[in-house]
């Protein structure tokens, strides 16, 4: 393994219902970001973005990281992982100090922000994220860099978010048991925004839709952050049962048959286009394919989304995204490689919509390079920023990640001993 420095090193990993990839990069000089390794393994533990057996998350994780740490040449301790099940809430709080119209020193900053921290109320939840986002200076909102300016009071909006205690715990103790150390639990559309939004766009107000192999999650972004977010228990594994289930074949067929013919859009031609169905296991031996026609295929897609489209408007409707016609909405995950997937949804939703890709960062390969790689991205992103975080440290959970650390040659024991 190559000598590199371990600051330097940015290991993302995202834990979806269909995979689980990883990937290892490298911080420059200049605080570009170049990807050193990626790796991939089939998600056989997740259901709608929950752990559902740890065992196999925990095998599919240590594969995923050490094929990536192979690809790289590094041996890597911790990671930084993105969260993606439902229960995720956004808040803004607002503190404010009385200051008596002196100059702001750093003192008044960091005793601000200390208030402001022993102010989150998370409600029973588990906090991920607490950080400061713009400055008020008495009525003036809005202020980046307060520091050296004068004023009678001095607030900072606050934004948290916040998710359900046991699934973040789950989650957390699935990455601990494959022998890395957790850096941090990153709700995804905030990973996910960093890669595939413009800071214009989160400023103006977009809607970002992750259409996930079990779950999509719709976020709303406004001002700069993140302000709404809703989950839909659908996704494309959904489309894929349908298709095994009206066609009498396997999942594996249909995802490639949804993959390869696939479209949410049609044509006159899709009438004549055939398609051979492999028949499901435990047929008759011999039996003949079935053949059916591409149209065929995209009705029983089209079926599915029309259900889905239908929530994501309602979800839109319930978090306010509406004013302005330039408001767009950007697609992202796996079901947003469906073919004709934003023509689709822009006529259904009646605004712009493209195909958000990751980008931002250097030698990502071709095949990760497309939505469904777009929160793997996102949470390199977002651990380059070095995030200012107003939570409160947990003694507990740090001892423990620290204490079950030991890279490669930890997990290389641990499943040695699980195979005999």
């Amino acid at each position: 393994m190559a000598e590199r420095r371990p600051d330097k090193l940015i290991t993302a990993l995202d834990i979806g219902s269909s995979k689980v990839c990883a990937l290892i990069a490298e911080r420059g000089e200049g605080g570009e970001l170049t990807v050193l390794g990626t790796g991939q393994r089939e998600s056989r533990g997740v259901r709608r973005g929950f752990i559902a057996d740890m065992e196999r998350t925990e095998v599919a994780i240590r594969e995923a990281v050490e094929q990536a740490e192979r690809i790289a040449g590094v041996n890597i301790e911790d990671v930084w992982v993105g969260f993606s099940a439902g229960g995720l809430v956004s808040r803004v709080a607002a503190v404010e100090v009385e200051l008596g119209g002196v100059r702001i020193e750093q003192n008044d900053i960091d005793d601000l922000l200390d208030a402001g921290r022993n102010s989150i109320d998370p409600e029973g939840r588990m906090v991920l994220h607490a950080q400061p986002t713009l400055y008020t200076l008495d009525d003036v909102r809005g202020v980046k860099k307060p520091l050296g300016l004068y004023a009678d009071k001095l607030g900072v909006d606050i934004h948290v978010v916040a998710a359900d205690a046991s699934p973040v715990r789950n989650l957390d103790l699935s990455v601990r048991s494959a022998h890395l150390a957790v850096r941090a639990i990153v709700a995804a559309p905030i990973a996910t925004g960093l890669a595939c939004l413009s800071e214009e766009e989160r400023e103006l107000g977009v809607a970002l839709v992750e259409l996930g192999a079990g779950v999509t999650n719709v976020s709303l972004f406004a001002g700069g952050m993140l302000v709404g977010l809703a989950a839909i228990p659908l996704g494309g594994q959904d489309i894929t049962d349908d298709i095994a289930s009206a066609f009498g074949t396997r999942r594996s067929q249909a995802e490639r048959m949804k993959c390869f013919y696939g479209s949410a859009t049609n044509s006159p031609r899709d009438n004549h286009d055939m398609i051979d169905v492999a028949p499901m296991a435990g047929s008759e031996e011999g039996a003949e394919p079935q053949r059916i026609t591409r149209a065929q295929l995209i009705a029983v897609i089209r079926q599915r989304l029309d259900m889905l489209s239908g929530e994501i408007a309602a979800a839109l409707k319930a978090l306010g995204f509406t004013g302005p016609v330039g408001r767009q909405v950007v697609l992202t995950g796996g079901g947003a490689e469906l073919k004709g997937i934003a023509d689709y949804i822009q006529g259904v939703l009646g605004r712009a919509v493209r195909v958000g890709r990751p980008r931002g960062l250097a030698g990502l390969p071709e095949a990760h390079a497309g939505p469904a790689f777009a929160t793997l991205a996102g949470l390199a992103l977002y651990a380059a920023s070095n995030p200012t975080d107003l939570r409160a440290p947990d003694p507990a959970a740090v001892r423990v990640g620290r204490s079950s650390g030991g890279g490669l040659i930890s997990r290389l024991i641990a499943a040695f001993r699980s195979s005999y």
